[in-house]
């Protein structure tokens, strides 16, 4: 399958500035809509760390859904802006909140994992390691505590790899349900972001996270990561 861009340069300013209504306002008002966007790879690319099966399912039914749902949203909010009703803008948010949040993170999410004949799994390499070892002391203990924390979040959500651009430091958090990295701070950088909803595995590997959390480490794509590091945080920065 074709390499495509997962996401516009529209929608990435939307990730960037998410939870900001002035945005989302101005994105309604242009009536922007999103589309699914194409994996960068074959469904039974990732097997058999994630069965194709379950990829399919994902990405077709339940991306799917959030992009509906958030057009949908969007169009609702033009409406309530156009009347001046400002008790559905409020109403609004939330859907907005929960479907924006599970494009934006999911179209990071496959941009994540990588088939191994691709890289997937290959650690990395050069500022990101080095960063790595100097924030966790190792990739082990780095994999270690986003594994930990994963497996311990309650209900639905996402564990997340993240850059602190102030703090020129790297950051492991959580988030639930469909919130975005940026909810946690605004200086925050998703470089990785594993999906811990019962979606992304439980057709493979039942109900054990903690499985599913251990071999997607197979698939990660570190040269993604590294990438957005080195682009977001690079050598002259002082790191």
């Amino acid at each position: 399958m074709a390499m495509r861009s997962l996401l516009s340069r529209k929608t990435l300013t939307l990730g960037s500035g998410f939870g900001v209504l002035g945005a989302l306002s101005r994105h309604a008002r242009n009536l922007q809509t999103f589309t699914l966007p194409d994996l960068p790879y074959d469904y039974g690319a990732l097997e058999p760390a994630i069965s194709g099966q379950i990829m399919q399912i994902h990405h077709q039914k339940h991306h799917q859904t959030y992009i509906t749902n958030y057009n949908k949203a969007l169009q609702q909010l033009h409406e309530a802006m156009e009347k001046g009703d400002a008790s559905t803008v409020v109403k609004l948010q939330s859907a907005i909140k929960f479907n924006g949040g599970g494009h934006v993170n999911h179209s990071i999410f496959w941009k994540c994992l990588a088939p191994t004949h691709e890289g997937g799994g290959e650690p990395p390499k050069g500022s990101l390691g080095w960063a790595i070892d100097t924030d966790f002391g190792s990739l082990e203990s780095l994999v270690q505590k986003m594994n930990t924390e994963g497996a311990a979040l309650q209900g639905s959500g996402w564990v997340w790899l993240g850059l602190d651009k102030e703090l020129k430091k790297l950051v492991i958090e959580t988030t639930g349900n469909q919130d975005p990295l940026v909810t946690k701070g605004p200086n925050l950088i998703p470089l990785l972001g594993i999906d811990v909803w019962e979606h992304a595995y439980y057709l493979q590997y039942k109900n054990v996270r903690p499985d599913y959390l251990k071999n997607i480490w197979k698939v990660v794509n570190w040269k993604y990561a590294s990438e957005l590091y080195q682009k977001e945080c690079p050598p002259t920065s002082g790191r």
